[in-house]
């Protein structure tokens, strides 16, 4: 089968081959998606946003509008879903939107200003590269980084406010803390929900 994806201006046009998934059926929301070529004319490489809500992110919904921030810039954008082709191969994240992606905070993340954070959320590529850290401020904001992160990153990493790693996940494998370590955190945890500290 000939390759279909075209190189323009050094970068990459992303195709339905490069996507896991297109069509309405598709959910959006917390993947990275990609935008059809014919929307950005004289734009390749702006076709990859991290889709973080709006009424048009569920499978076959009748809502139209896609919020999202691109993997190109960090712009927070709104477009309709008949833009969206599909969501991307994990595989195919270029390492510079990996590295604007980790970035990003969970959906739902409480705003800075008036939260104190408890946490900071670090992705890494395969040869130790890395972004500045993101602030999250509950255990719920820590999990949904790692979960956000881990299909895209080679390793993401969570540390306390004072810079010790208390999770790690590499090749999207909890490696920190191990299993039976966890089964303790997770016994002792109020509620059944995860205890990171």
């Amino acid at each position: 089968m000939e390759r279909q994806t075209e190189e323009k201006e050094g970068k990459r046009i992303y195709t339905a081959e490069d996507c896991e998934g297109t069509g309405d059926s598709l959910s959006l929301k917390g993947k990275v998606i990609v935008l059809r070529p014919d929307m950005l004319p004289g734009r390749p490489g702006d076709q990859l946003y991290f889709c973080t809500g709006g009424a048009g992110t569920g499978p076959d919904t009748k809502g139209r509008v896609v919020s999202g921030v691109s993997l190109d810039n960090g712009e927070a954008v709104r477009f309709r879903r008949s833009q969206v082709l599909g969501t991307l191969k994990p595989a195919l994240l270029p390492e510079q939107e990996k590295l604007q992606l980790s970035q990003i905070r969970p959906i739902g993340a409480v705003p800075l200003p008036g939260h104190e954070p408890l946490y900071s959320g670090y992705s890494f590529l395969e040869d130790g590269r890395y972004a500045a850290g993101v602030w999250l401020c509950s255990e719920k904001e820590a999990m949904d980084y790692v979960e956000m992160q881990k299909p895209y990153q080679h390793k993401v990493m969570l540390c306390d406010l004072d810079d010790f790693c208390v999770m790690e996940v590499v090749a999207g494998k909890m490696v920190f803390p191990d299993e039976e370590t966890l089964r303790k955190l997770q016994g002792q945890a109020d509620g059944g929900s995860m205890e990171i500290t």
